[in-house]
């Protein structure tokens, strides 16, 4: 009696377990740099949202900057919609440094090199340094 047995050897399964392992080597570095990348940016533009807050705040204001982010978010209508100041967003922490003749708000990554490549600031002005 002859019989047809049907099904997979051990050797094909472990051949499509080795490629499936060799495509995950290769795109998993790749998912987490653009994840760096993609929190990087975001923390760039929170910080010029708060910045620019702060300037528009100024400008109404006679060049007075805010005293702290509540003058930001509770204005009608507010000058930034969310407070970030010490909130944690997308792996950075944000801080925030308000003064009648200036600002500082610093975005630092929760883990350096995991969350976030480097510390950014932004001061009175606008101006952004790493």
């Amino acid at each position: 009696m002859k019989t047809n047995a049907r099904g997979f050897t051990l050797v094909e399964i472990m051949i499509v377990v080795a490629i499936i392992a060799l495509l995950a080597a290769i795109a998993i570095p790749n998912l987490l740099r653009a994840k760096i990348s993609a929190n990087d940016a975001l923390a760039k533009g929170t910080l010029r949202s708060l910045s620019t807050g702060s300037e528009t705040f100024a400008t109404s204001n006679s060049g007075n900057y805010p005293g702290n982010a509540t003058s930001l978010t509770g204005a009608t209508p507010p000058y930034i919609n969310t407070n970030y100041c010490g909130q944690t967003l997308s792996g950075y922490v944000y801080a925030c440094t308000f003064a009648a003749g200036g600002y500082t708000h610093t975005a630092t990554p929760v883990t350096a090199g995991t969350s976030g490549p480097t510390t950014w600031t932004i001061s009175t002005g606008g101006i952004l340094t790493p």
